[in-house]
């Protein structure tokens, strides 16, 4: 998948403790979700579908993404 991150407006949880050890999320184009290294901005991105993101952030209060 290519999809252009130039003008991704990036944000943190609103949860955020404001520390360097989070996340950022922008909505792209195309419905399309992208999630960085907020330590590492200039870095590689991840990008997922929006099924792929909702799968993803629905799963996650009920523990489904838990590695245990």
């Amino acid at each position: 998948m290519n999809v252009d991150l130039a003008r991704a407006q990036w944000f943190k949880s609103s949860r955020s403790g404001g520390a360097k050890e989070c996340v950022e999320v922008a909505f792209l184009d195309g419905g399309h979700v992208g999630v960085r290294d907020s330590k590492n901005p200039t870095g590689p991105a991840l990008v997922f579908s929006a099924a792929e993101w909702d799968a993803f952030t629905g799963g996650t209060p009920d523990g489904r993404s838990d590695r245990s």
